[in-house]
């Protein structure tokens, strides 16, 4: 494939770092991260992740983030507004890390169709163990950061992304291993996308909406206080 300029969409975790990985093993030039806050900036809009955190993913991996806030009745409007800066900057192409949900996938045809921008899906249908295998193969490193509640209790946040977090989801026969339907949220903190791991230690646990929410600290911070 010849070299392209190509944004990927950011979410923190594991599905958005493997569709950045393949983007760049493919040989396209992935200039951007792309990512929807809350309204206030302060939260990732879909997964819940601190906004700051996904600068930390930003800076350790070296590519620039941007962050967009919206609501979620606004959402498709901010997101199309972002894709059209985007491509006012040159970009014509957006990955993202979904696997399966075709109503998902069937939305961002649509708006990046809309909005005159290709949309690539390099982990679309492929098979879950096999996705988390190669995740953990590539010297990926991920922790869980959220669980809802109805699926996975407390005890999964802070567990890091390895064979046997793979066999005790697997055990359940409960959720969908990936955590594709938002069971799990993942934070990705090392792998071959990064030029350097970014350093934290364990906060607590909070329970927000039925979902349980792991808080990391940044060690840099700490040392500074």
């Amino acid at each position: 494939m010849n070299k392209i300029d190509v944004s990927c969409s950011w979410s923190g975790g594991k599905e958005c770092a493997m569709a950045l990985y393949e983007a760049q093993k493919s040989g396209m030039v992935v200039t951007h991260l792309l990512n929807m806050t809350s309204e206030d900036g302060s939260h990732s809009r879909t997964h819940g992740i601190d906004a700051s955190w996904l600068k930390l993913q930003s800076e350790a991996i070296g590519i620039p983030i941007i962050q967009k806030a919206t609501s979620w009745n606004g959402y498709e409007k901010a997101f199309k507004g972002a894709l059209r800066e985007i491509r006012q900057n040159g970009g014509a192409t957006v990955i993202f890390g979904d696997i399966d949900l075709i109503q998902h996938r069937q939305w961002v045809e649509r708006v990046c169709f809309e909005e005159e921008i290709t949309p690539i899906l390099p982990l679309w249908q492929k098979e879950r163990e096999d996705l988390l295998n190669l995740f953990i193969k590539r010297g990926f490193r991920a922790i869980i950061i959220a669980t809802d509640n109805r699926y996975l209790g407390e005890e999964w946040l802070g567990r890091e992304v390895n064979k046997s977090f793979i066999e005790d989801v697997k055990s359940l026969n409960t959720i969908d291993l990936c955590g594709e339907k938002g069971e799990y949220h993942t934070f990705v903190y090392d792998g071959p996308i990064f030029q350097k791991p970014i350093k934290f230690d364990l906060g607590n646990n909070i329970l927000y909406n039925n979902n349980w929410l792991l808080q990391i600290n940044h060690q840099y911070t700490q040392e500074i206080l």
